[in-house]
């Protein structure tokens, strides 16, 4: 089963794939706790994606992050090699305190190195 986040699906997909491009390029990014255990299954996809290096896989990355080349150029060409020798477990979460104003827990999402 996966998290609906309180919004319709083609909202959800679009906040995912923005908070995936984000721990991409940034390698790291923080956001509340079922947003960041949603937007993980997503990342380890994507890099998983790079790894296979086929056209099929880049085309497959490019559907979901919006056709943003710089993203996926960075899957393919800088994250894929660094993960080569592991087997899935790229990303981290690391618990932060609860945010001001709804109380929602905050964490980081980070790429592990």
């Amino acid at each position: 089963m996966y998290r609906k986040l309180g919004r319709e699906s083609r909202i959800r997909r679009s906040i995912l794939a923005g908070i995936t491009k984000d721990v991409i390029m940034k390698e790291g990014v923080v956001t509340t706790e079922a947003r960041a255990k949603e937007v993980r299954k997503f990342v380890d996809k994507m890099i998983t994606y790079g790894k296979d290096g086929s056209l099929v896989a880049r085309r497959k990355a490019l559907a979901f992050l919006h056709n943003d080349k710089d993203v996926v150029n960075k899957i393919f060409n800088e994250l894929a090699p660094r993960y080569a020798e592991r087997n899935g477990g790229y990303t981290r979460i690391i618990k932060l305190k609860e945010r001001v104003g709804d109380d929602a827990l905050t964490v980081r999402l980070e790429l592990v190195d």
